[in-house]
């Protein structure tokens, strides 16, 4: 009786094993279990893709990824009554503690090569004229008001480079009636700069209010 019993275990066990390994199948298809389920290697999608890398590589290129998901972004120029407001809206964010420079918007160019405006209309357009014969390109201005209405032939950042554009004026007889005009000095303005603001980060500067932000962040421009 004992070894009867004995051979039906061993016998049940060995079915059991010839099941579970698929042996039966399609007839008594294997139990599903771990990766051994069809059904899970039949839901993959290009697995031709799948690509295992060594430790290193495959760190490396985690570093990869998540540096390029970095990126810098700006909002401003701000004048130094507006960067109270835009960090206080900033604050909503939690940046990092040093997250945020402040840097100084690079100035206009203050000196023209200009012509002042004069009220005989005869004068101007005699030297509007003379410009044009001579290809030398010009604009009217409109602001600031009290050089409204003369000719801006070029900008400059310097007052050096003003006089030397000047002087490049060769003619004859000379242009008397140019000359160079400096403007006055803007107010300081700046800019507000994460330069290595992450994916969660970008989305969320992105999405404050652009009023107090002077229409709100945007990608770095290069200047």
């Amino acid at each position: 009786m004992l070894r009867a019993l004995v051979i039906v275990v061993l016998l049940a066990n060995v079915l059991f094993w010839v099941w579970t390994r698929g042996g039966m199948a399609p007839a008594l298809p294997p139990p599903h279990s771990g990766e051994r389920e069809p059904e899970r290697l039949a839901a993959q999608l290009n697995p031709e893709r799948l690509v295992l890398l060594p430790t290193k590589a495959a760190s490396a290129a985690i570093t990869a990824a998540r540096a390029a998901a970095i990126a810098c972004v700006e909002a401003g120029p701000l004048g130094e009554a507006d960067i109270a407001a835009a960090e206080t809206a900033l604050a909503a964010v939690r940046l990092p503690e040093g997250s945020v420079l402040r840097e100084a918007a690079s100035l206009p160019p203050l000196w023209w090569v200009y012509a002042a405006r004069v009220t005989d209309a005869g004068v101007m357009s005699a030297r509007t004229q003379e410009l044009a014969r001579l290809r030398i390109d010009y604009e009217v201005v409109d602001q600031p008001t009290d050089l409204a209405g003369g000719l801006r032939l070029s900008r400059h950042a310097t007052r050096a480079e003003a006089e030397a554009a000047l002087a490049a004026v060769v003619v004859n007889p000379p242009l008397r009636f140019l000359r160079v005009v400096g403007l006055p000095t803007p107010p300081a303005r700046l800019w507000l700069r994460v330069p290595k603001a992450d994916a969660e980060q970008q989305d969320k500067l992105l999405a404050l209010p652009p009023a107090p932000l002077a229409g709100g962040f945007k990608a770095c421009a290069s200047r």
